[in-house]
């Protein structure tokens, strides 16, 4: 067995305090997140998002966040990939941001449900052409025998869509993940860590403090 267990830091950032909480997390996630991005930590939208199979199984993979608002956290994804396959059959999922270098993270629990239609297509027209053929070329998930079979089909896409737009593939969707708990995690000395879960219960927002 390989001892890891001397790695450590010690969290010596400003904490959070109950006062300074808002009544809306939103709000609160807002302010964090336009700190991550004044910090300029890499991919600052970089989400967790974690999905559980039929066996009951969970599995995590990083997506990126690209709108949010009081109604929900939205991604996009193929709609045949692993992840979509599993929010079928439970859309119960959490999210989580880590952001360690800046002491925060932000873990959301909620409920998936689909984009419509509408909402897809008008974050699909606002992609790089490049991204936009890339959504046709892969079947997320599933095996393939080498990378040259997905550039082939990356510049067999590429030709047949250069001189037109990218249409919105049938199998390419996206989800908004209406919270039920966001809770701000922000490292302290000692350990004292500060925690604060928001917990939404009949259209409201109860907030209340954590133990370490």
């Amino acid at each position: 067995m390989t001892d890891i267990s001397d790695i450590r830091r010690e969290y010596t950032l400003s904490g959070n305090h109950h006062e300074d909480m808002p009544d809306d997390p939103v709000t609160l996630f807002t302010h964090w997140l336009e700190v991550v991005k004044a910090s300029e930590i890499a991919d600052p939208t970089a989400m967790s998002v974690a999905t559980v199979d039929e066996t009951g199984q969970p599995f995590q993979r990083i997506v990126l966040l690209k709108r949010y608002d009081e109604q929900g956290f939205i991604f996009f994804t193929n709609l045949g990939s692993r992840k979509a396959q599993q929010i079928e059959g439970n859309a119960k999922v959490s999210l989580l941001f880590p952001w360690q270098s800046i002491d925060k993270q932000v873990a959301i629990t909620g409920v998936a449900e689909l984009l419509s239609k509408k909402e897809v297509l008008k974050y699909f027209i606002s992609r790089p052409k490049e991204s936009q053929i890339a959504a046709w070329v892969s079947k997320q998930s599933s095996p393939i025998s080498t990378r040259q079979v997905l550039e082939s089909k990356f510049n067999e896409f590429k030709a047949k869509f250069a001189n037109g737009d990218v249409p919105l593939p049938h199998f390419w969707g996206g989800y908004r993940v209406r919270p039920s708990s966001i809770e701000f995690w922000q490292g302290g000395e000692n350990r004292l860590h500060d925690r604060f879960i928001y917990t939404h219960s009949e259209g409201n927002w109860g907030k209340s403090r954590l133990a370490p």
